[in-house]
């Protein structure tokens, strides 16, 4: 029976050993330098390389969210969007910012603020939008309620499923 125990030495702590600098390993490293030959080639590095955020329920949203053809589904139900069922919710998705209104109706427009292109925010006490830099403000059909923007913003059509578990938001 073999008592002794065997010591291993991690990579880096082999390369340290060689000489190599931190410089010389990030050049390795960024180079996309790969030095495979000390694992398995059946090994997996990553089993899971592309970890779903919401385990179960997919993001949440399907379709082109942004560019100009917006053109998408919001589940409801799934985690991210729950905030949406009541009013004053809202959620970023894409290029849009969806709204529950105080009055009880959904609202999609862009979130880019007219003036230089910040991302606006939903302010439910006061039932309207507003840009942080510049402080102007947009009511819930886009139009500037103060500037500096002079644009209003553009307003997407939303419908809500029968069920109300979905939303879709299209050009």
């Amino acid at each position: 029976m073999d008592t002794t125990k065997k010591d291993q030495m991690k990579r880096g702590e082999f390369l340290r050993n060689l000489g190599l600098s931190t410089s010389t390993l990030m050049a390795f490293y960024c180079l996309g330098t790969t030095m495979t030959a000390c694992g398995s080639k059946d090994e997996d590095p990553d089993p899971n390389p592309n970890p779903n955020p919401n385990p179960g329920g997919g993001t949440g949203v399907t379709g082109t969210t942004t560019g100009s053809g917006i053109n998408f589904t919001v589940d409801l139900a799934n985690s991210n969007y729950t905030s949406l069922k009541t009013a004053g919710g809202s959620a970023k998705v894409g290029d849009v910012i969806i709204a529950h209104t105080n009055a009880g109706a959904y609202v999609a427009l862009s979130k880019a603020c007219t003036h230089e292109g910040e991302t606006i925010n939903f302010r439910s006490a006061q039932n309207d939008f507003l840009c942080p830099r510049h402080q102007s403000e947009f009511s819930t059909t886009g139009a500037v309620e103060q500037g500096p923007a002079a644009s209003p913003l553009k307003v997407y059509t939303v419908t809500v499923s029968t069920d109300g578990n979905t939303l879709t938001v299209k050009a």
